[in-house]
């Protein structure tokens, strides 16, 4: 008589044939954050085209933000002198009107993607208390 036993084939994977997580490093994570902001481009889009998930990428692309990802160190402040050039002397007289002596707007960006506008004539001191609340420090 014939054997007629289902005998099912049993394929064993083991820890060993499953590839470990990857690792990136900082350089390959920028280059993918800063590829995910560019143009309409969606984040899972981006995310699928180098093969990670989408929520490591919106991770990733949060720490960028925050300047937590590949800073050695943090941004500080660099010491800046602006002396102004002496304007030529012109009298004036009492049908002329005074110069319009407006600020001039300064634009800084952080990090975060926020920006801030500020008159020239702000005292340095309250700017720096302002500006590390806004970098959400």
């Amino acid at each position: 008589m014939a054997d007629h036993k289902f005998r099912p084939e049993i394929e064993v994977l083991s820890a060993a044939d499953v590839p470990r997580r990857r690792h990136w490093d900082d350089a390959e994570k920028i280059r993918i954050v800063e590829e995910s902001f560019l143009g309409d481009r969606q984040v899972s889009a981006t995310a699928r085209r180098h093969g990670v998930s989408r929520s490591l990428l919106t991770i990733w692309r949060r720490q960028y933000r925050a300047g937590e990802l590949g800073v050695d160190a943090p941004p500080a402040f660099i010491p800046l002198a602006v002396s102004p050039v002496a304007p030529a002397v012109v009298p004036v007289t009492a049908q002329e009107a005074p110069r319009d002596t407006r600020d001039v707007q300064l634009e800084i960006v952080f990090r975060n993607g926020r920006r801030l506008l500020v008159p020239s004539s702000v005292e340095p001191e309250v700017l720096a208390r302002l500006l590390p609340a806004l970098e959400g420090r």
